[in-house]
């Protein structure tokens, strides 16, 4: 049996202040909180955005504790929506290309790059087909920088993930905890 996801954001650093449980997707956190310094993830994989409706920089936070806003890599302390992934597959495969609409040179991932040039010759991804399992694009090497969400399915162009540009520097696969 799938056990219910469940994160608690906290106003202050290290889980103190006033603090709001979730155990479901949010689109709208301002009525619960006006700031988050600091997460404690009970169960689940979740996906924090700084903007309401699922917009703006996204974090991916698996169970564990979060004390303050820096160790999610956050660049603020505004959280205002969330959702839980949800696994489909203990089978990861990623194709990554190096233009837009899956053209130029491919490469197929089944496990984390901590540095994706190590295996890809380019700076850039442009398009990418989650083949399967739910994946994380950093900007930077050592899963650093900004994060991208990838769930099953096509995405063209960089804009499908959400980056203002092409730049990758690490690819994590999201596993169940």
């Amino acid at each position: 049996m799938e056990r219910a996801a469940k994160i608690i954001f906290y106003e202050d650093k290290n889980f103190l202040g006033k603090y709001f449980e979730c155990s479901s997707d949010c689109s709208e956190l301002s009525a619960h909180f006006s700031r988050c310094n600091s997460i404690r993830v009970e169960s689940g994989t979740w996906v924090v955005y700084e903007r309401s409706h699922f917009t703006g920089y996204q974090y991916v936070l698996i169970r564990g504790e979060y004390p303050n806003y820096h160790s999610w890599n956050g660049y603020s302390d505004t959280i205002r929506s969330c959702r839980a992934i949800r696994h489909s597959s203990n089978r990861h495969r990623l194709r990554i290309y190096e233009r837009p609409d899956f053209s130029g040179q491919m490469m197929e991932v089944s496990e984390d790059l901590t540095n994706l040039q190590d295996r890809w010759r380019y700076r850039e991804v442009h398009s990418a087909q989650v083949q399967d399992g739910v994946w994380v694009f950093h900007e930077h090497p050592n899963y650093r920088g900004r994060q991208y969400l990838l769930e099953k399915g096509e995405y063209r162009r960089h804009v499908d993930w959400g980056a203002l540009h092409p730049s990758i520097g690490s690819v994590r696969r999201v596993t169940e905890v």
